[in-house]
């Protein structure tokens, strides 16, 4: 690290954990980040602050006007441009030193399997299943760490999904694709503005514990949160020797 560098990240090089070992990693690494709104936009923004070296933001969607009202990471003046550009612009203004890639595409099969190789972890927060299924498909091809957040109406939701670790679960085993689920989506249902600020912030926490190596991440745990009354519920999960997807793609 350079002169600036030391002053920019002293608070992070101050913590024990962290330390410039820690922080020279972060510099060093390569985050994936699938979806430029709620989520994606403080997942986004903390990386880049942080000094993640590399941020990849994936994202096919333009901003909208009804997006502002929790998207942090756009703004009026960019209304209409690709929110993964715009995701580059508000993380260019903070720290530009960072390297910010903008793919504009969907997060498909075929996008996700070049992507997710070259990540050092990988953050889901993207809005339907069928995505986070493949994004969880790739991962696991991968042996890349998963991040995964959920956001709707007053409901958050947040885990780590780690396929390098022999007893985690992966996002198949909790919610497996053969499910009959009802999608649900913020333009029809809602959504309070500051959930995907909470449940982002802790995926971009996550994502900064497991690229550091400290502390403990939230592998075999879902956290679910109510923010009607702020109440947090806590499941533990493990592997489903049965799952289609960690057991029959890992050989672990």
């Amino acid at each position: 690290m350079n002169d600036t560098q030391l002053l920019r990240y002293s608070r992070h090089i101050l913590l024990d954990e962290m330390g410039v070992e820690g922080q020279d990693k972060l510099l060093s690494s390569h985050a994936l980040v699938i979806g430029a709104g709620g989520l994606g936009s403080p997942v986004a923004l903390y990386l880049g602050s942080a000094g993640v070296g590399h941020i990849t933001v994936v994202d096919d969607d333009r901003v909208d006007t009804t997006n502002l009202q929790r998207q942090i990471a756009h703004t009026l003046e960019r209304v209409g441009e690709f929110k993964a550009t715009s995701v580059q612009q508000a993380i260019a203004a903070i720290n530009p030193d960072v390297q910010v890639s903008p793919v504009t595409a969907r997060a498909d099969a075929a996008l996700l399997e070049k992507l997710v190789a070259t990540a050092d972890v990988v953050l889901d927060c993207s809005d339907n299943f069928a995505t986070r299924h493949a994004i969880n498909r790739a991962c696991v091809t991968h042996a890349k760490p998963l991040v995964s957040g959920a956001a709707i109406r007053f409901d958050g939701q947040i885990a780590v999904y780690d396929p390098r670790q022999p007893t985690c679960a992966c996002y198949a085993c909790v919610f497996p694709p053969s499910d009959s689920v009802e999608e649900v989506a913020c333009a029809t249902m809602g959504v309070f503005a500051p959930l995907v600020g909470i449940i982002g912030t802790m995926q971009a926490a996550e994502a900064l514990k497991l690229l550091c190596g400290m502390g403990q991440p939230l592998t075999g745990r879902l956290l679910m949160l109510d923010s009607r009354s702020m109440e947090w519920q806590d499941v533990r999960t493990r592997r489903d020797p049965s799952c289609t997807v960690c057991s029959a793609l890992s050989g672990r």
